[in-house]
């Protein structure tokens, strides 16, 4: 599991690969969260392109930083989703906490 940060004009993007589990969750929890609280980003984009499987705590991991980007005014976006995973995500409401974009709603920049 990896996630790799891109910051440019104030939104802060990670990009996920692999597995999230309560392992890697923590990871990347940090590296996000290190990061943005340095440069707090108006929003942050989870890019799943890459991601195979995850788990609840995946979705703890998103809660969290929506519940952080709320605290500074900002947002949360889901893209890229695999439909497995979609579900998951689905089932979880996260869609009342974040903007959920489909591949054609959603340009890399």
């Amino acid at each position: 599991m990896g996630v790799r940060l891109i910051l440019r004009e104030g939104v802060l993007t990670a990009v996920l690969s692999g597995e999230i589990d309560h392992h890697s969750a923590r990871e990347i929890r940090g590296e996000i969260d290190e990061t943005a609280s340095r440069v707090k980003p108006k929003k942050i984009i989870f890019d799943f392109s890459a991601v195979q499987f995850m788990d609840s705590s995946g979705i703890g991991l998103i809660m969290g930083r929506c519940k952080l980007m709320q605290l500074w005014g900002g947002t949360v976006e889901i893209v890229r989703l695999p439909r497995k995973i979609e579900k998951i995500v689905s089932l979880a409401g996260l869609n009342q906490l974040c903007v959920i974009k489909g591949d054609n709603e959603f340009e890399a920049g």
